[in-house]
């Protein structure tokens, strides 16, 4: 019989690292990544137990899977989503979401794989001044916010479908690592030319989660067969204010240059003036006032579920750079 993973969204930053970890470890037979982009642009490696298959969750998902497939011991995973905000219309995340969460469920029923981990967000708790856990209850305000929680409910209903499926939801916070371009590396990039500004003086917290950390913490999960249903946050534990995030970041690569503070009213009127500048233009940004909103309000999401069951966290930012720098020093350049 053969295990086999079959991973939606595989060629995204998530699925590139869970890929290269099961490689890495042994983990499954033969690895299907099923992804919208083609495999040119996807920067996977060529390796004989991968079947590439370009494809639109959206759509019906039909794939010629071995005939010895080891239906119980075989995972779907689910990191097909859209997902950057802003950066899309709003009933763009629901057209995905939605649908590619059923289409996925309809996949498993057909092809009986009995297991599918789903890659959620933090995004359904809602903005809260108060700290997230997974027993705090779900206000999502956002389109994607809601399209995630939406697809939460989905995937459960698959699993209310037969005793013998397991199905883990990951609520991840911020993931960041090497080669990617999102809000910590920003953060550094503008820390290091002495651009970077804290809103509000940097006490708020903000939860944030280094991919590796990530990686490891869907195969603990996985590994606890007795429980058909996990849900859990994905955040370094501790977590630290942005404040002492930035320290650590001037302290780690030596940088000298001044931070400033400002309220966040200030910073996301200078967005919004920058904004509408470019729009002028005819060019992007990534400076958007709702951004900088973002950036100013608390993201406080404690792992209960993992810390109750003894996971081990080993990325605190600190060792979390040093990591990164490590194993990929270039991004420093």
């Amino acid at each position: 019989m053969k295990k086999v993973a079959v991973v939606f969204g595989g060629a995204g930053y998530i699925g590139r690292h869970l890929v290269k970890k099961i490689f890495t470890d042994s983990l499954f037979e033969e690895v299907w990544i099923v992804d919208i982009i083609s495999i040119e642009e996807s920067k996977l490696e060529n390796k004989d137990s991968i079947k590439y298959v370009q494809a639109d969750v959206r759509s019906f998902i039909n794939l010629d899977l071995p005939q010895n497939l080891d239906k119980p011991n075989s995972w779907i995973f689910n990191f097909a989503a859209v997902h950057r905000e802003p950066g899309h219309e709003y009933e763009e995340y629901f057209n995905t979401n939605i649908p590619g969460a059923e289409n996925i469920n309809d996949f498993a029923r057909r092809t009986g794989i009995s297991n599918i981990l789903f890659t959620s967000s933090i995004a359904p708790y809602g903005r809260s001044l108060d700290q997230r856990s997974e027993s705090s209850p779900l206000y999502p305000e956002t389109a994607y916010g809601i399209s995630k929680a939406l697809a939460e409910r989905i995937h459960r209903t698959w699993l209310e479908g037969d005793k013998s499926r397991r199905l883990i939801i990951v609520r991840p916070s911020v993931i960041f690592g090497p080669k990617d371009p999102g809000n910590v590396y920003r953060m550094i990039k503008a820390i290091k030319a002495g651009k970077f500004v804290l809103p509000d003086g940097g006490n708020i917290i903000k939860g944030y989660g280094y991919v590796y950390g990530l990686v490891e913490s869907m195969l603990f999960t996985m590994a606890q067969k007795e429980k058909p249903l996990i849900i859990y946050n994905y955040a370094e534990n501790p977590v630290i204010p942005l404040k002492d995030m930035v320290n650590t970041v001037k302290k780690e690569f030596e940088y000298k240059k001044t931070v400033l503070k400002l309220p966040v009213w200030a910073l996301a009127s200078v967005a919004g003036i920058l904004q509408f500048g470019f729009r002028l233009i005819g060019k992007k940004s990534d400076i958007h006032p709702v951004r900088v909103k973002k950036a100013g309000f608390p993201t406080n999401i404690k792992p209960q579920y993992l810390i109750d069951n003894s996971f081990e966290f080993k990325y605190d930012f600190e060792s979390a750079l040093k990591h990164w720098r490590s194993i990929s020093p270039e991004d420093f350049e």
